[in-house]
């Protein structure tokens, strides 16, 4: 699962879309897959949005980020049904056409049995012209790929097997590597210390995370960066003044 590397940082957006997203009735699952599956890849996922299934909303977002960010990966709205509308909505953020792509209709045709293909299930063959197709293993319908914009499907298995079709591809920076320091201590008794070396070590991030445990506060330090020397020395100075002021 490598992609070509880049000397810069690849960041990546990520689109959720759905009213029932939104509305509570669909627990999004994709999310978190994203942000795991890309990080390990050495993309940094910079923003998450969700938008219903209305056409300005989508279109508005879907070049605002493509706009902004390395890569745009988007779920859900690809499915046979008249509310799934996301080929059209990048096609029309591209102005490009939409239409039966021979290759999808190819794929769809030779998995459902002779007449299955419904004009409902012929919905998914539609393809933004200049696209380029993402393998679906699981049920066949695939995504796609123009410019820089992914569409996948909301089907969390679907969605994972798209990406790990899509992930060859995709070009990749150097990876953030961290490591995480226990404090016994609540997180504002450590606050201003962790506050200064921030300032020292500006290449890395530094972020605390408390935690409570039958009436007791203790707090988690994760220090990240992409060099390996400037993270240890970070992590030795967050060890450090810990281990000062437990005392």
């Amino acid at each position: 699962m490598t992609g070509r590397k880049a000397d810069d940082v690849v960041t990546a957006a990520f689109l959720v879309i759905g009213d029932e997203i939104l509305s509570g009735r669909t627990k999004d699952k994709n999310i978190g897959f994203a942000a795991d599956y890309l990080t390990s890849l050495g993309i940094d996922l910079k923003e998450v949005r969700i938008v219903p299934d209305e056409k300005a909303e989508i279109v508005s977002a879907v070049n605002a980020l493509r706009a902004r960010y390395t890569y745009v990966f988007t779920s859900g709205g690809i499915g046979p049904t008249h509310d799934d509308i996301t080929a059209e909505c990048i096609a029309e953020a591209f102005g490009v056409a939409l239409n039966l792509d021979p290759r999808a209709v190819a794929i769809m045709e030779k998995h459902y049995p002779p007449g299955q293909f419904t004009p409902a299930r012929q919905r998914m063959a539609r393809i933004p012209e200049g696209a380029d197709l993402i393998e679906n293993k699981v049920s066949k319908a695939p995504g796609f790929r123009i410019g820089n914009v992914h569409v996948m499907a909301g089907v969390p298995s679907i969605m994972q097997a798209m990406m790990d079709a899509i992930a060859p591809t995709l070009a990749t920076g150097r990876k953030m590597l961290s490591e995480t320091v226990a404090a016994d201590m609540p997180e504002s008794r450590i606050a201003d210390r962790l506050a200064a070396i921030q300032d020292a070590h500006p290449e890395t991030l530094i972020g605390s995370y408390p935690r409570a445990n039958e009436g007791k506060f203790t707090t988690e330090i994760v220090i990240r960066s992409r060099d390996e020397a400037i993270l240890k020395a970070a992590a030795r100075d967050v060890a450090q003044a810990v281990a000062e002021l437990l005392g």
